[in-house]
């Protein structure tokens, strides 16, 4: 019997900007590595449960050779604190939310960048409300976080 794979959500405010393209990056990152992964993402708002991720997004992912097309958001439950090993969240005011909204799991959360090696206070930026190029920015970091991420994993 093999040992389940390790799982993480990836977290924003809307779950079409930032969680999607995650959860895209490490689905692809993973695939070319070997690793087995749950991967899952969601948003702590409700404002746009079942529509795609942004078209903004879903033309950055395609333009690096990776579809987020098929995905749609969804808020994050309860259940997923039990669900998922990681909670991995794109911003302090999310993780912040996360908390206020399920604090009996507020150990369970934190900061996507920080679980990535990358820095312990810095966060992913929203490119919702600025050009493309900030979503080619925000790609850029999530594929170094993505990579950060399964170099930890792998390694336990």
């Amino acid at each position: 019997m093999s040992a389940r794979p390790p799982s993480l959500l990836l977290v924003c405010m809307g779950n079409i900007c930032r969680s999607p393209l995650a959860e895209g990056i490490f689905r692809h990152r993973a695939a070319e590595t070997g690793l087995e992964l749950e991967l899952d993402s969601a948003g702590t708002h409700a404002y746009h449960i079942g529509h795609p991720p942004d078209a903004r997004a879903r033309r950055v992912a395609r333009e690096r050779g990776l579809s987020i097309d098929t995905l749609s958001a969804r808020q994050v439950v309860a259940a997923d604190f039990q669900r998922f090993d990681h909670i991995l969240v794109a911003d302090r005011m999310n993780l912040d939310e996360l908390n206020r909204r399920f604090p009996r799991h507020a150990d369970r959360a934190q900061l996507l960048l920080a679980f990535c090696g990358i820095s312990p206070e810095t966060e992913v930026p929203d490119p919702y409300y600025g050009e493309y190029a900030d979503f080619e920015s925000v790609f850029e970091l999530l594929d170094r976080a993505a990579r950060g991420a399964l170099t930890r994993l792998r390694k336990g």
